[in-house]
């Protein structure tokens, strides 16, 4: 997917550093990027797209000679991660599409991640090799096997050094469990279990076991004519095992601890902000359904992404949020069009700092906008190839909503809606951000001085 990126600048205080994509032309939908993912160190960063395919980029590491040289990330591994499948039973084509990356804790040298398409979840391990063995006494250099009845001595294999390979290779296979399109996975503090969250169900799943899971979070209704919701985002407590949360397409968060019962139909905490009667519309429902939802690395906070709006939530403090960052408020006159369009069933993510001091999330014509929680100061940036040079600030953007327009706005009647962020990930210690803008990926990191 993609050649290498090199470094750059965003916002006031941060750089572009790379770019990864693919020639100028016609795009294929195949390419278009579904999911990005930093691993718990932040050196390695992965990517899924639409083909099936995960990208795996590596931090490049310090060097005297190039000392601008860290934080670039250079293409580390690609491999296939899912083919297209045909369920004959149900008459339906299974896509290829990458919909979840989750990362393992690192244990040994390998690297271990989960990738999902809407039916199956897999776990890959990558992991390099860099000498091969040689001196068989049962075969050649060339694979062939020897005559035993020519063999007068023992010969000991010996290690020699060979050119770096790194290998992924398919270690589980999590399938058949999910009737509907699987829409999240989470890993489980006790690095054990993983959850997978379709849109009616919640299944758990031991990392070692893959013919059975358990289901813990069923609101398929007995008559389908009187379903009101689904199932939207799922994901485990960064501390707490026992306890998760998912979102639903009512714009509501519920938390379960799955110690009070197997079966977490009852929730323990209810998150749903009151509606105003006054601004109340058509669309009131399709932009107040969640899109997706992060805890803060904390544990303390959660964060829940919808069409307008992120809103951070005190998990002692289930009425209302205690933030709302509005993302793009200036496309509420433009909702009749959106849902023409089809744009206004877009699902936007959302991601934490390292720190939990600022948040980003993606919006239009290549905008992400990123909100700073302590000094209360938000910022739009635009993630694109003409203000990608290397090592160029980026500069904010503003959106003119009426009225006379400056120079450097850009008028809302001129938004690119063809051009959206949806996927973005933030380095877990570092101010280093990746940011998926359809076939492209642009990395940014703090400018250095």
């Amino acid at each position: 997917m993609g050649a290498r990126l090199r470094c750059s600048h965003f916002g006031a205080s941060r750089q572009f550093c790379e770019q990864v994509g693919f020639p100028a032309g016609g795009l294929p939908c195949a390419d278009i990027i579904s999911t990005v993912e930093f691993n718990h160190s932040g050196d390695l960063l992965a990517t899924g797209d639409k083909g099936g395919r995960v990208v795996i980029f590596q931090r490049e590491q310090e060097n005297k000679s190039r000392p601008h040289s860290r934080g670039e990330y250079n293409v580390y591994s690609t491999f296939q991660s899912h083919e297209p499948e045909f369920d004959y039973l149900k008459s339906l084509e299974i896509e290829e599409k990458i919909n979840k990356i989750r990362w393992l804790p690192q244990q040994n040298a390998a690297h271990f991640l989960l990738s999902t398409n809407d039916k199956t979840i897999k776990l890959w391990k990558i992991s390099e090799r860099d000498k091969r063995a040689e001196g068989y006494n049962l075969k050649d250099e060339d694979g062939r096997l020897r005559d035993p009845f020519r063999i007068t001595a023992l010969r000991v294999p010996i290690l020699k050094p060979m050119d770096l390979m790194v290998e992924a290779s398919p270690r589980r296979i999590f399938a058949n469990a999910h009737t509907y399109h699987i829409n999240s996975i989470s890993v489980n503090s006790d690095h054990e279990t993983y959850l997978s969250a379709d849109d009616l169900r919640i299944n758990l799943w031991h990392l070692e076991i893959t013919d059975r899971s358990f289901n813990i979070v069923d609101i398929k209704p007995a008559n389908m004519e009187e379903l009101t919701e689904v199932i939207t985002a799922a994901e485990f407590h960064p501390h707490q095992c026992n306890v998760f949360v998912y979102s639903s397409s009512k714009g509501t968060v519920r938390l379960c601890d799955m110690r009070s019962s197997a079966l977490c139909d009852r929730h323990s905490k209810f998150f749903e902000e009151p509606e105003d009667p006054s601004s109340r519309s058509f669309f009131s429902e399709i932009i107040s359904s969640i899109s997706d939802v992060k805890f803060s690395h904390s544990g303390r906070y959660m964060m829940t992404r919808d069409y307008l709006s992120v809103k951070v939530w005190d998990l002692n403090m289930e009425s209302r949020p205690v933030e709302t960052h509005q993302v793009h408020e200036y496309l509420r006159s433009k909702l009749c069009s959106l849902y023409e369009n089809d744009c206004i069933f877009d699902k936007f993510e959302c991601c934490w700092s390292g720190s939990d001091s600022a948040i980003m999330t993606g919006s239009y014509n290549n905008f992400f906008r990123m909100f700073d929680r302590n000094a209360r100061r938000d910022v739009t940036l635009e993630a694109s190839r003409e203000n990608s040079k290397p090592r160029a600030s980026l500069k904010p953007r503003k959106v003119c909503t009426g009225g006379k327009r400056k120079k450097d706005e850009i008028s809302v009647d001129s938004l690119d809606f063809n051009k959206k962020i949806l996927h973005t990930a933030w380095h877990p210690a570092e101010n280093i951000i990746a940011v998926a803008a359809t076939n492209n990926l642009y990395i940014f990191q703090d400018k250095v001085n």
